[in-house]
């Protein structure tokens, strides 16, 4: 049972924290900045909202937006393998 364990190469993992987790919490995050920002938009547009507000809402969406797309990047960057 022993000589299964050793055969069965571990699966490469590439980032600081777990990839797939930080790719998901970084879509969701981005999606859910994306929504909000698409809500804003349509009541400004109905004049439910005034544009001062939608400007701010755009801009923190994509302010958050970036900021979890970056993470995501810079996590990628710093590999714990060692070759």
């Amino acid at each position: 049972m022993e000589d299964k364990q050793q055969a069965t190469p571990r699966p490469n993992r590439r980032g600081y924290l777990n990839p797939h987790t930080v790719r998901a919490v970084s879509f969701w995050t981005t999606s859910a900045c994306i929504l909000v920002a698409v809500v804003a938009s349509l009541l400004a547009i109905w004049q439910f909202a005034g544009t001062d507000i939608l400007w701010r809402t755009v801009a923190t969406c994509v302010v958050i937006g970036g900021g979890t797309v970056a993470f995501y990047v810079i996590n990628v960057l710093f590999d714990k393998s060692t070759d």
